[in-house]
């Protein structure tokens, strides 16, 4: 049997899982994981809250499955721009697709295209220093609303409520923190179109949102209410149990009088974005249940006064250069992994993972069983797959390179990580990012070149 060799777009936790399993269950497979940032991580580096280190614990597993003998780390080369699909298959025995869902899904009511108004994958970028994003965030509306029921409003709430100084123990870059530190808001407004039961937070970030203590939680008792369907859910999941629980005791619990105060509000639906030429409001439905945990409006609406609005309804994956694409659901039309045709067949050698595979749901740790599922197929199919036509493995890569594609290498990485943790320490803090890209490049670059000196 032919030694098999694979690239994998995208070096988040899918594509990194899939590399893993992939090497364990074929002793001589090799992997080229591309990335179109000059490091990696994906999800973890961009898109989890600064606050929130524990979750990004889960590097040090990453960062062993990728300094393996036989898995490569290629970053800062965009698929469709420096390699596309008809290349890689002439280097590599298959394609596995894990590039994830960056974008915002969009939220159709009038005016949310309103200045004023942003979707929540963006101002994560820009809190994470996320390269793409802008250096600056306006941050002048004293009283916000965010629009969500999951982690990720949670994090946009948590991060426009604390005060700047409260994020100097963390990763931000300091145009961040400069820009936090600027934050005039006051009030922040958490919409869910459903009741406690059907909130999707975790428990344990849903209590961490009590612990500034400059921050106070309000649950409003308008719209707490549990139907049956709701307290079966409660009855069949500990962790559905524990968020209730949690909001009955932020219910019972006095304000402070923190000079923050995070509200939540229950059975509302978003209807419009008021405002004309910038937010200057956000209407409301009051919704009932009907009986199965879904809900319909009363026609009873309520006019927010607030200067910014934030989507946070769900995250939607950007379509793939010469990748079938289901524009509804976000994802690339797969069976098992298996990329489909237009006629539902599978297309040979092609494969997805991840949430560009099932949708932005679940958490970091359920792209494993994903990635498997991936693997199983490929080398179930491996006996049939035609023999790249390019035996040099590293080809590709001179290529890229010839191209003036400036591509960054395993020690690339790991110098500039040792450059954001030495800027970190000089801090007191673990590590401080560095945002830009041709500054991420430059600084494991530099850094290499002092030490050799």
């Amino acid at each position: 049997m032919r030694a098999p060799r694979v690239a994998i777009i995208g070096a988040g936790p899918a594509g990194i899982y899939a590399a893993d399993i992939l090497t364990k269950e074929h002793e001589s497979a090799t992997v080229d994981i591309f990335d179109r940032l000059p490091a990696p991580y994906g999800l973890v580096r961009y898109g989890v809250a600064p606050d929130h280190p524990r979750i990004k614990e889960i590097v040090k597993a990453l960062r062993r499955v990728l300094s393996g003998d036989r898995i490569r780390f290629i970053g800062n080369v965009d698929y469709g721009t420096d390699v596309d699909l008809e290349r890689l298959q002439q280097h590599y025995d298959a394609v596995i697709f894990s590039t994830g869902a960056s974008s915002d899904r969009p939220l159709e009511i009038p005016g949310i295209d309103l200045p004023g108004s942003y979707g929540a994958a963006d101002f994560v970028s820009w809190y994470d220093g996320h390269p793409d994003a802008p250096r600056d965030w306006p941050l002048t509306a004293k009283s916000v609303a965010v629009i969500g029921a999951g982690n990720v409003a949670l994090d946009v709430a948590r991060m426009l409520a604390k005060p700047a100084d409260e994020q100097l123990t963390t990763e931000i870059p300091d145009n961040v923190y400069q820009g936090l530190a600027l934050n005039e808001a006051t009030d922040v407004h958490v919409f869910a179109r459903r009741g406690p039961a059907q909130l999707k937070f975790t428990p344990m970030e849903f209590r961490e949102l009590s612990h500034s203590p400059s921050v106070d939680v309000i649950v409003e008792p308008e719209g707490f209410e549990i139907d049956e369907a709701g307290q079966a859910a409660i009855n069949a999941s500990k962790s559905t149990k524990l968020v209730v629980n949690t909001l009955l005791k932020y219910l019972d619990t006095e304000p402070t009088g923190a000079p923050h105060r995070i509200h939540i509000h229950l059975c509302q639906a978003p209807v419009e974005v008021l405002g004309e030429d910038a937010v200057t409001g956000l209407r409301t439905e009051r919704t009932e249940f009907v009986g199965d945990g879904n809900v319909r409006g009363t026609g009873e609406t309520i006019d927010w006064d607030v200067q910014a609005v934030y989507r946070a309804v769900g995250y939607y994956s950007s379509p793939l250069q010469n990748v079938p694409f289901d524009d509804a659901r976000g994802v690339v039309p797969n069976e098992a992994g298996r990329v489909l045709d237009e006629s539902g067949e599978p297309i040979a050698a092609t494969y997805v993972t991840g949430w560009i595979k099932r949708g932005p749901v679940g958490l970091i740790g359920h792209t494993k069983s994903d990635a498997s599922e991936t693997i199983r197929c490929l080398l179930e199919d491996l006996p049939s797959l035609v023999a790249p036509a390019v035996d040099d493995e590293d080809a590709l890569l001179r290529h890229l390179l010839d191209s003036g594609v400036d591509v960054t290498l395993w020690d690339d990485w790991e110098r500039l990580d040792a450059q954001e943790i030495a800027l970190g320490a000089g801090a007191g803090r673990e590590r401080v990012k560095i945002v830009s890209r041709e500054d991420m490049i430059a600084a494991g670059r530099a850094h290499a070149e002092q030490v050799a000196s």
